[in-house]
């Protein structure tokens, strides 16, 4: 039997940068990959000859700075430059779009001037608030139990923080944290198309509405990511997603870390509650004293461990992860670029955003409460190779969009009501860039249940579960298990399930890694 110090299973952006950083410690590691390829729902792949598009994630907008730095990614060909940070564009129907230029609104145009100082003050709260949850990112959460001295001088930290905000931010930071976002929204803006926009980014990816409790937190979480060290920024990464990837598997190829695809694991090993490795669905065995899982905490716990080994109420615990997802992934193949209304060259390149109003963002969510997909969907867009010609063939073009609300437990079932789905998403692009239709040579749409399939996320949520209140920090995955250890000795959580959840930050595989390490050390 082969062994090494440390196996990751799952090659996702996350198992990765924990290999690559263990590997960076002088550990012997391996990474299996069920897949052909690494980079889990981060790829860049062909959905159409001669078309590529980011497999699932499209825009980079919270890797996380000392992913960056550790790994070096900028010397591994990741450009994160200002100059290619990406706007974000209301669309409308007819008359002018609302653009937020800049890091997320750095600058407003297509509002009124009253509408643009009221933005500008609540863009610096938000920031302002933001940043008081940005230090828990690139750490464990606290152990309430047990505070260690640096999980009390982080608290401490963060009541330093609050302290500097001034009584009156003090007390409205702690008035608004649980509210819904449409609520603060009403309080402090006017214009539906920028109050449809911020409601649509708080619950992108979600079960929730804007009108849903706690809704806001996830506007907190969004601007709690940076770029270069500007918050809220984004852009598309040329290559597509799966540059990121590429850039993440050279540092880790750098560091020794070995590699096997088409390595679908059958079994995480236990012997008297500790790992000793793992088997592959082909029958082999390989050891190893730490195993670093990067699949969800379902799979993970209830599939490759086993309730035998657990206790009863964790397994009920990890059992009632909220965890179906409600997004679905279009990718389309057009033969021109599609004119949107109202925008020139320059804002085809951006990030196009159809949420016309909190309402109506608030309408697209109610049917999925009952198991039925939007009539009216919103959706995030991008032209990627409209910036990045290697994309598509010459003169045509890709489209890659995220669109909401598509519950994975569709009433009428997925495969009755998929074609349904895309023609109401084919409706609602047409009404926004008239005659797009007539240019579509391949469509690819992925509901929740395909992305389950494909990418082996139990219930196809993008986040290995809700980014909801009580489901992150000291309750992700689970209460009492936050902090990347688990009840198996030597098994480590290094997924989106684990704090500080899903997006393209590579920090749970770092804070994961932080944490093998330290442990080793303590050892």
């Amino acid at each position: 039997m082969t062994s090494f110090d440390c196996i990751v299973v799952g090659g996702g952006h996350n198992g990765l940068v924990a290999a690559a950083l263990l590997g960076k410690s002088g550990r012997k590691v391996l990474v299996l990959e069920a897949a052909a390829e690494v980079g889990g729902a981060a790829r860049t792949e062909e959905f159409a000859p001669g078309f590529r598009a980011s497999s699932l994630a499209h825009i980079l907008n919270r890797l996380h700075p000392d992913v960056v730095k550790d790994l070096d990614l900028e010397r591994q060909g990741l450009r994160l430059k200002r100059d290619a940070f990406i706007p974000s564009i209301a669309l409308v129907r007819e008359g002018t779009p609302l653009i937020l230029q800049g890091a997320y609104g750095e600058t407003l145009t297509g509002a009124s001037a009253k509408e643009q100082t009221a933005w500008l003050e609540m863009r610096a709260q938000l920031l302002r608030y933001a940043d008081i949850l940005k230090p828990f990112l690139s750490r464990r959460p606290p152990d309430l139990g047990g505070l260690s001295l640096g999980e009390t001088a982080a608290l401490g930290q963060m009541a330093l923080t609050l302290k500097r905000l001034g009584k009156e931010d003090m007390r409205d930071f702690l008035r608004v944290l649980l509210m819904n976002v449409a609520d603060l929204l009403d309080e402090q803006l006017t214009d539906d198309r920028l109050k449809g926009l911020l409601a649509f980014d708080a619950v992108l990816g979600a079960h929730l509405g804007p009108r849903s409790p706690t809704s806001l937190l996830g506007l907190y979480y969004r601007l709690a990511g940076e770029l270069s060290g500007e918050a809220g920024a984004q852009l598309l990464p040329a290559g597509g997603m799966g540059a990121v990837v590429s850039a993440i598997a050279a540092a880790a190829a750098k560091a020794g870390v070995a590699v096997r695809m088409n390595s679908p694991v059958a079994r995480i090993v236990v012997e008297n509650g500790r790992t000793t490795g793992v088997v592959l669905k082909t029958g082999e065995e390989i050891g190893a004293a730490i195993v670093v899982s990067a699949t969800d905490p379902a799979t993970t716990f209830l599939d490759l461990v086993g309730p035998r080994d657990l206790d009863t109420g964790f397994v009920r615990k990890v059992s009632n992860i909220r965890m179906k997802g409600d997004t679905a992934k279009l990718h389309l193949a057009l033969d021109a670029p599609p004119a949107f209304a109202g925008l020139d060259a320059a804002g085809h390149k951006g990030r196009l955003v159809i949420a016309p109003s909190t309402n109506h963002v608030e309408r697209a969510f109610n049917p999925s409460k009952y198991g039925e997909f939007s009539p009216e969907p919103v959706m995030e867009i991008t032209l990627p190779s409209l910036s990045d010609a290697s994309l598509a063939p010459d003169g045509a073009c890709v489209l890659s969009a995220v669109v909401q609300y598509a519950p994975y437990a569709l009433k009428e079932g997925w495969q009755a009501g998929k074609a349904k789905f895309q023609a109401t998403i084919m409706a609602q692009l047409e009404a926004y860039a008239p005659g797009i239709g007539r240019t579509v040579r391949h469509a690819e749409l992925l509901t929740p249940a395909d992305i389950e399939a494909r990418y082996r996320m139990r219930g196809g949520h993008w986040h290995h579960g809700e980014l909801q209140a009580d489901q992150m920090l000291v309750s992700r995955p689970v209460a009492g298990w936050s902090g990347y250890d688990t009840p198996i000795t030597g098994l480590y959580l290094a997924s989106a399930g684990s704090h500080p959840g899903g997006g393209v930050s590579g920090a749970p595989g770092l804070n994961a890694a932080r944490r093998i390490l330290q442990r080793r050390k303590e050892a």
